[in-house]
């Protein structure tokens, strides 16, 4: 990845560009370094990393007077928004995009103070992303978040939640597995989990899996495969504006991969929240 952003970093100079460029060590490092980077007057943020990475880029820039625009140079274990916006993965490619500034605005999600690019969730699985080790990551990729599901799976179980929906498209108590509010159709590498999302429609698309069994569960995922699963009966999809979920269960809420906190949570969407470069 290093030496892909010194190629692009390179081809920058070589332009005429002014670059800088600095390095995360820790976290909320890239949201500080986005939101110095807003201050100091530069045209755009590229933000090298995973959808976690990007998320902090985002919170940087949309905590910042001076909003500048991103482009992502996807290089995480999963890049859902990077691929869900079809963005060139090679350095040339990569400069090419900068050079044509085709910028759009695009909707962002709010989780009651925080910010997702991409998806906020709870329920079976959602611990996935922030409890596999970052070496693991690094070594075993992909393969790393299926292995912990696997094991959370395991000793999990199938326990529902029973939490309470408010919002204008669907209101009431329901016994869940998993809940997702997102705002583009790629999550945690399934690209139709949310097949009718679409980052400029100024809505959220909410999907929620209710209590079901095992065999259930399997010809749900299987299904996610083709966006099918959204008409089985143990599914709930809808697009909305905001929805409010409690819970009695203090469920965490998995934002953009990273841990954000526990229910009771409001979502609400940003119509046109940020600038990006596609």
């Amino acid at each position: 990845m290093e030496r892909k952003i010194d190629n692009l970093c390179k081809m920058l100079l070589d332009d005429g560009y002014i670059v800088g460029k600095s390095f995360t060590k820790k976290k909320y490092d890239a949201m500080f370094e986005a939101r110095e980077s807003c201050k100091d007057g530069f045209d755009l943020i590229v933000a090298c990393g995973g959808d976690g990475t990007v998320n902090e880029v985002v919170k940087g820039i949309m905590t910042s007077e001076n909003k500048v625009p991103l482009a992502i140079m996807a290089s995480g274990t999963v890049n859902d928004f990077a691929n869900y916006l079809q963005i060139p993965r090679t350095s040339e490619e990569f400069f090419k995009m900068i050079k044509k500034e085709n910028l759009i605005e695009v909707d962002l999600g709010k989780v009651n103070d925080d910010y997702f690019v991409n998806v906020a969730a709870a329920g079976l699985l959602t611990k996935v992303g922030y409890q596999v080790p970052s070496d693991m990551k690094a070594v075993l990729g992909r393969m790393a978040y299926y292995l912990e599901g696997l094991r959370e799976l395991v000793n999990q179980g199938l326990e529902p939640v029973k939490v309470k929906i408010t919002s204008e498209e669907h209101t009431g108590e329901e016994e869940i597995l998993l809940f997702v509010v997102s705002n583009s159709s790629s999550i945690g590498g399934f690209k139709r989990l949310a097949p009718e999302a679409d980052v400029l429609d100024g809505l959220l698309d909410v999907v929620l899996i209710k209590n079901a069994d095992i065999a259930e569960l399997a010809n749900i995922f299987v299904n996610v495969l083709t966006g099918e699963h959204i008409r089985h009966p143990k599914v709930v999809y809808y697009k909305t504006r905001e929805v409010r979920i409690d819970a009695e269960d203090a469920l965490v809420v998995d934002v953009d991969g990273e841990y954000g906190g526990k229910l009771p949570a409001h979502f609400k969407v940003i119509p046109k929240g940020l600038k990006i470069l596609v």
